[in-house]
């Protein structure tokens, strides 16, 4: 079966090569199944707004398939109008979707339910949604007329997607079920937004011509931002401009065109946003010529390459061969000379009145889309030998590599006690401590602790931390974590792993590493906190849970009463206050239970502005509960995703908006927040918005629950079913080295500030796989210049984004400490 797959493959290339396709994707070939009915589309990626019962859930959504009670049916009856249900999938990496199909469930004959309409919704990046509607502007897509037939639909428009949403429509209240398909390719050009002026109207004559980009899906104002449309559609114009593909098209539908009258500057200029710093070679730009109309392909294209922070100072000029004899549309194609970019922005110079652009591609050294000129038979020949000595050599190094790794994998597991493994002995039921220090070694070893520090992401990403120190590059370029275990960094210690005892949540989660010299300081100290009575706990909402425990949202009577006096509420006296709650379940081992009063002991002494105060206990009896503060705006992730940045886009939607001094200030705050963490040596290791609480007046407080609710789980990667990390906030050093210092903090409040600048409408490496981050810490590891950072925001000022990059230095000495931080945003923010 692999070798059939292996000669379909070489056929496809060998179509491909030999079909003379115009663009980067071909929408007439790009229609392949992508993995609902053949199943490579995983359960997990299959979810639905609701299901009626177990035997319908999202996963039994599978076009042609009868599992279950076969098909996805939603909870309740779909109402006109309503469209609150949905199927979601999600297809791990962007596509190029150009056919949907549906069925409805049959079940054997048992099922009569369809959908006989149906909407579809996309998203590339998992938080802006987008409506598809057609090239006339209708949303609706007629679906089924019976529940075993199966209707294909093409999507004209195709669409650039990672997730998928099939909404089912009806005009009278029915129950619907859904089975469904999607077919299109993968999109590799990894193009991902393009910034243009809008198209302007063309009077000729006769008859107006419309040069506007009729299918741009990002937003549309005065010019066209964070979208794809016409330019990447796979349709390229015909020579003559005013007649067009599409049946029911307007003159001028297939470009995109610009008037010289209306730039002073005499140039268009395009930026485009790409997936990840690329190599690139080429551009190729379709225009238009039709010279007896006044439109002539652009005359000079200057461009200018942006690969981590800053534009590169000196750009590349690039002027095509002047055509007035022909008229003929072309694609005129431009040496990029292997710039290395995440970011092109080109300005086209016109050459007559009008400039008409309708398909721009690009082509790197990394992008297995090449395309060959289809007039050399002998370059295709060569390609594909080529292309079978390189399957033959991915085979061998597969096969090479696996036998590679078992020997690696049985190597580590034997170093996994004593190298990567920190166990937390446990020796009494008592608050005293027993610190994990190289004294200790053996008992820990002994200790039956179901707490352990999991090898960091297994042997198929990266190697132990002896091995690796035994690498050239390795030990050229760092130093041993040994070594690096007292060494002063702004007069804060960075303690090895084994100097460090870690306190597990009751989610599940680190919620702090204190250094053992800390906790020796702390542990002949009483817990100073009041035991305040349950009955005056009333349970609102459940925040979250994990392992060991829960977290509530709850309203407590008469804490000002059980308060520290310095401590003050902005209410009266008599109101009751929100709090969180943090419960352990009954059952929880000793050791939970242990780490579980640790905290209560770390917590009471943490007193900070911008930290989350711990404000009574209740541990007379079970289940043992902390109760800490609550901000009244909930978590600065989700506040800052329900506003919008001040400007005209939030004036058209009537949307709350947050200033960009207010952005600065809630970052000053979490800056000051890690200052004090810091100068008492603790690691917070899950610093993000989602654990930000935001108060009254853009108030911040630091906390630590995120990881425990399912609202965020998508941040956590699983390692082996056995542990979860936010690979996408951690350090190069954490994730492979399971290296957490005050400098990996500094990172993941680059990434955090990062956050804060989008308004949390992304998540950090979107367009990565979780995979593809693990991979890029390799880069950050091999130091080749190779690495992916997260872009420069557009609200983001050069000032913010070079301490964003200072935060994210390869050298963890070289980063900047929470005070240097905070004395910048300071600053900036004046």
């Amino acid at each position: 079966m692999k070798h059939l797959w292996d000669i379909h493959f070489l056929l496809l290339i060998l179509v491909y090569l030999l079909g003379g396709v115009t663009s980067q994707v071909n929408p007439g070939v790009c229609r392949y199944p992508l993995g609902m009915s053949g199943g490579q589309i995983q359960d997990e990626d299959i979810s639905a707004s609701s299901q009626w019962s177990e035997s319908t859930a999202a996963r039994y959504g599978r076009l042609d398939f009868e599992e279950g009670d076969g098909a996805w049916c939603p909870e309740i009856t779909v109402e006109p109008d309503n469209l609150k249900e949905f199927l979601q999938i999600d297809l791990r990496s962007l596509h190029f979707i150009t056919l949907v199909g549906t069925q409805g469930r049959h079940a054997g004959g048992m099922g009569n339910e369809f959908a006989q309409m149906y909407k579809i919704k996309y998203s590339r990046d998992g938080s802006r949604w987008i409506s598809w509607r057609n090239r006339q502007g209708k949303q609706v897509i007629e679906g089924n007329r019976n529940a075993y037939d199966i209707v294909l639909k093409d999507l004209e428009p195709p669409i650039i997607a990672r997730y998928v949403r099939f909404m089912p429509v009806t005009d009278h209240s029915m129950n619907v079920c859904m089975r469904v398909e999607l077919y299109g390719c993968e999109w590799l050009d990894g193009l991902v937004s393009y910034n243009v002026p809008v198209g302007e109207q063309m009077n000729l004559p006769a008859y107006p011509v419309y040069l506007n980009d009729s299918v741009y899906d990002g937003a549309i104002i005065y010019s066209m931002t964070e979208g794809l449309g016409q330019l990447t559609d796979g349709v390229c114009g015909l020579d003559d401009f005013t007649v067009s593909h599409e049946r029911n098209g307007w003159p001028g539908y297939d470009y995109v065109g610009w008037n010289n009258e209306s730039f002073p500057s005499g140039f268009v200029e395009i930026m485009f946003e790409f997936d990840r710093i690329r190599n690139f070679t080429t551009m190729k730009v379709h225009c238009n010529n039709m010279f007896s109309r006044h439109v002539k392909a652009f005359r000079q294209v200057v461009c200018y390459f942006r690969s981590d922070s800053d534009w590169e100072a000196t750009p590349l000029s690039f002027s095509p061969a002047a055509d007035e004899k022909n008229p003929t549309a072309r694609f005129v194609i431009v040496n990029l000379a292997n710039h290395m970019a995440s970011a092109i922005k080109c300005q086209f110079y016109f050459a007559d009145a009008w400039m008409l652009f309708s398909e721009i591609t690009f082509q790197s050294e990394d992008d297995p889309t090449h395309k060959v000129d289809d007039s050399n038979t002998r370059i295709l020949i060569g390609c594909l030998v080529a292309i079978i000595f390189i399957l033959v050599a991915i085979i061998v190094i597969m096969l090479w590599r696996q036998v590679w790794q078992k020997m690696l994998e049985k190597a580590s597991r034997q170093m996994l006690d004593d190298e990567l493994t920190t166990s937390l002995s446990i020796q009494s039921e008592t608050l005293g401590y027993h610190t994990h220090n190289q004294s200790n070694t053996t008992n820990a070893q002994e200790s039956n602790s179901t707490y352990e520090h999991i090898f960091p992401l297994g042997p198929d990403y990266q190697e132990p931390s002896r091995l690796i120190s035994k690498l050239p590059e390795f030990s050229q370029r760092t130093e041993e974590p040994s070594k690096q275990a007292n060494t002063v960094q702004d007069g804060v210690p960075h303690y090895a792993e084994a100097d460090v005892v870690n306190l597990q949540g009751v989610t599940g989660s680190n919620t702090y590493a204190i250094p053992a010299v800390t906790m020796d300081l702390l542990s002949g100290k009483d817990v100073a906190v009041e035991e305040f009575p349950r009955k005056l706990l009333t349970f609102k909402e459940k925040l979250g849970e994990g392992q060991f425990g829960e977290v509530h949202l709850c309203e407590a009577e008469g804490m000002q009463e059980f308060m520290n006096k310095e401590f003050l509420f902005d209410i009266t006296e008599d109101e009751p206050v929100l709090v969180a709650v943090k419960m352990l379940r009954s059952d929880a081992n000793k050791n939970a239970r242990n780490d579980f009063l640790k905290e209560i002991k770390i917590m009471s002494r943490l007193k900070d502005p911008n930290i989350i105060r711990l404000l009574a206990v209740c541990i007379h009896s079970d289940p043992f509960c902390m109760i800490t503060e609550y901000m009244e705006n909930g978590d600065l992730n989700q506040f800052l995703s329900r506003h919008e940045p001040e400007g005209h886009l939030a004036l058209l939607s009537n949307a709350p908006t947050v200033s960009f001094s207010n952005l600065c200030y809630m970052a000053t705050q979490i800056a000051s927040g890690m200052k004090y963490l810091s100068s008492l040596n603790f690691v917070h290791r899950d610093l993000a918005t989602r654990n930000c609480l935001v108060g009254k007046k853009y108030t911040i407080k630091i906390a630590d629950f995120g990881m425990s609710r399912n609202l965020y789980s998508g941040d956590y990667y699983r390692i082996q079913g056995r542990a979860v990390l936010p690979i996408r906030w951690m350090s190069w050093e954490s994730i492979l080295l399971g290296k957490f210092t005050t400098a990996s903090d500094v990172w993941a409040f680059g990434v955090t500030l990062w956050e804060i600048l989008n308004f949390c409408k992304e998540q950090p490496y979107s367009q990565l796989t979780d995979e593809q981050v693990i991979e890029n810490t390799g880069e950050f590891f091999r130091d080749q210049k190779r690495q992916i950072y997260l872009p420069q925001p557009v609200l983001c000022p050069d000032s913010l984004y070079k301490i964003m990059l200072s935060c994210w230095r390869r050298n963890a000495k070289e980063r900047p400490s929470f005070q240097e931080i905070h004395r910048a945003i300071l600053e900036i923010q004046s």
